[in-house]
């Protein structure tokens, strides 16, 4: 089977990494995070000007392997701009459901004049569940939605919401909610992003496309912000692993470079090998998603190899860097930050290998 990329998923990834790595080395990344908007507004309209804020709205044009491409290359920079959150996953949500007159925002959403944020996930949950707090309640021609979603990833900056809300016959409808309507208390993840809690207290609803069970639809949502991350956490692990190993040739000890030393040489081996599975899996995923296929086992398969070796990825590079890797001018312990929220964003590695658990009798026995 062919896995090289397509001429133009080639180009794709290459401006990518060109204009993040043009916007972003450590220096300047800790001072863009240290503001109050948390990322630069100026790459921001440079990402939209590429058409990135666009990817996946148009599936006949791009879909989630031109989003790997990119997050990839986004996870190498620690870019800090909210893709995935403000942009490319609630508007594949408008994309897929919403109205034509809802649709239109969609423009100003891929020119970068418009942010968006997907408020699905409630205090006190460790994975997405079916069962809903937040409740949406019709008042005549209108709906109103009512209850907490945290974390919400880019909720902050967000000018408008895609909130999942419990219908009054059951099953889960999603709603268009302006950010102007609801109370937000913004807050800094450990990892640099922007986050917050939204409240909300009988906010006016607009139902995105009919106000019926959508539950199939925000699982697929899921499902491919998965995939989505998994991406990002490769490009994190890729860099990381380059920054220890060109550390290890410089580095010396006793007169010689760290790269002398077998012991050593064998970790960052071992770190490779854990990089190879992950990139392995995430391109797994990714592939699936693109043929159609939008299974939860699989993203929970990509999902814990991720979480495993963006992990052990993460620990070896400050234990081969020694004291210099946990120190905030240095990116290394950075990387390790971002692997880390990833690997707990819509399920640890633990969730998602008791999902898989629950699946074994899916399968036969073989008997050898």
């Amino acid at each position: 089977m062919d896995f090289q990329l397509t001429d133009e998923q080639t180009l794709l990834r290459d401006t990518t990494r060109e204009l993040l790595s043009r916007s972003y080395d450590p220096e300047s990344r800790n001072k863009v995070i240290g503001t109050d908007l948390g990322w630069s507004r100026e790459v921001w309209s440079q990402l939209a000007d590429t058409g990135i804020l666009g990817l996946g709205f148009d599936p006949d044009e791009a879909g989630q392997l031109e989003i790997m491409v990119v997050l990839a290359e986004a996870g190498r920079r620690l870019a800090p701009e909210p893709i995935l959150h403000a942009a490319l996953a609630p508007g594949a949500l408008i994309a897929e459901l919403g109205t034509d007159a809802q649709k239109e925002q969609l423009d100003d959403v891929a020119a970068g004049q418009r942010l968006l944020a997907f408020a699905h996930l409630e205090p006190g949950r460790r994975a997405p569940a079916a069962d809903l707090d937040t409740k949406a309640v019709p008042q005549g021609d209108s709906w109103t939605v009512s209850g907490r979603k945290n974390p919400v990833l880019a909720g902050d900056c967000a000018d408008a919401l895609v909130v999942s809300a419990a219908l009054p016959d059951g099953g889960t409808g999603l709603f268009l909610v302006d950010a102007a309507s609801v109370t937000r208390h913004p807050y800094r993840t450990f990892d640099g992003q922007r986050g917050a809690q939204i409240d909300l207290d009988a906010a006016p609803a607009e139902p995105l496309g009919e106000a019926v069970d959508a539950s199939q639809t925000v699982r697929d949502a899921i499902i491919r912000i998965q995939a989505s991350l998994c991406a990002e956490a490769v490009g994190a692990m890729e860099e990381a692993l380059r920054l220890t190993t060109d550390y290890l040739k410089t580095r010396k000890q006793f007169g010689v470079t760290l790269n002398k030393f077998q012991a050593l040489t064998q970790r960052a081996a071992d770190m490779y090998v854990s990089l190879e599975l992950a990139r392995s899996m995430s391109l797994y995923a990714s592939m699936s998603i693109a043929d159609g296929n939008l299974d939860p086992v699989i993203a929970s398969r990509a999902k814990l190899q991720i979480g495993r070796s963006g992990r052990h990825i993460a620990q070896e590079s400050i234990q081969l860097h020694g004291g210099i890797g946990v120190t905030a001018e240095y990116p290394v312990a950075h990387y390790a930050a971002r692997l880390t929220a990833i690997e707990h964003t819509l399920g640890t590695s633990g969730d998602h290998l008791h999902n898989l658990i629950d699946h074994i009798g899916d399968y036969d026995l073989a008997r050898l």
